[in-house]
């Protein structure tokens, strides 16, 4: 039933399923299902229909169209996995690197990335501090985040990491254009400029769901970003 509908679904936004990507997403939401019973990771909908859009899909979405060339990508705030390791599944060529400030959900990740068998690894940091390590600094082609801040914040977590002629990627709802009008000191501060919005269709649904591109077009200062929990309280 769960394989046969999320081969229904990605089909239908136009995503085709490999039969083994299919069994990682199968197994990768029998580990999130058995894990949020003991850690409230995220909601798991006990509906398959319900799961598979909200949680897989709707990760996926942004490879539907225009998804850039990339060999590395780092998915800040990770979570439960949303969207790295969706990602992972279906794009295996980019070396994913996943980071989480809770060291529970980073074991979590690093057990299915192991189960699955996944080219990606996570990390156990904040995103600031991460951000100032030599070998995670402008070292990506790609930076990644879904339900993590608004973006003004999130801008001064994804940017640092990105290096030039690379794409920050926010997956976001309906007030992504009221949070770029108020991100757009933050993004052009940190090197980064909006390259564009892109819709999150979901075959039968009424979600406003879309993502920003921001491309990297200057190195961030090196001040950036500052020290942990700054961002959030004093947004650039």
């Amino acid at each position: 039933m769960f394989t046969t509908t999320l081969h229904a679904r990605f089909a239908a936004a136009g995503i085709p399923l490999t039969d083994g990507q299919a069994a990682q997403f199968e197994r990768y939401h029998a580990m999130l299902t058995e894990a949020n019973a003991r850690m409230n990771l995220t909601r798991v909908p006990d509906d398959a229909l319900e799961a598979i859009d909200r949680n897989y899909l709707d990760c996926a979405c942004a490879l539907a169209e225009d998804f850039p060339e990339a060999r590395t990508a780092v998915d800040v705030g990770s979570g439960a996995g949303f969207p790295g390791i969706p990602l992972a599944i279906l794009r295996p060529d980019i070396r994913f690197t996943l980071v989480d400030a809770l060291g529970k959900r980073v074991d979590f990740l690093n057990s299915v990335i192991e189960a699955l068998g996944l080219n990606a690894e996570a990390l156990h940091l904040r995103a600031e501090d991460a951000a100032r390590r030599p070998e995670l600094r402008e070292a990506f082609d790609l930076a990644t985040a879904r339900a993590v801040a608004p973006m003004n914040v999130l801008s001064e977590y994804l940017l640092p990491f990105v290096k030039p002629g690379g794409f920050a990627l926010a997956l976001k709802g309906p007030g992504l254009d009221e949070e770029l009008s108020l991100a757009e000191n933050a993004i052009a501060l940190l090197g980064g400029r909006l390259e564009r919005t892109q819709p999150l269709a979901i075959p039968g649904r009424d979600w406003d769901h879309r993502a920003a591109w921001i491309e990297k077009v200057a190195p961030t200062p090196a001040k950036y970003p500052r020290r942990a929990g700054l961002a959030e309280k004093r947004p650039l």
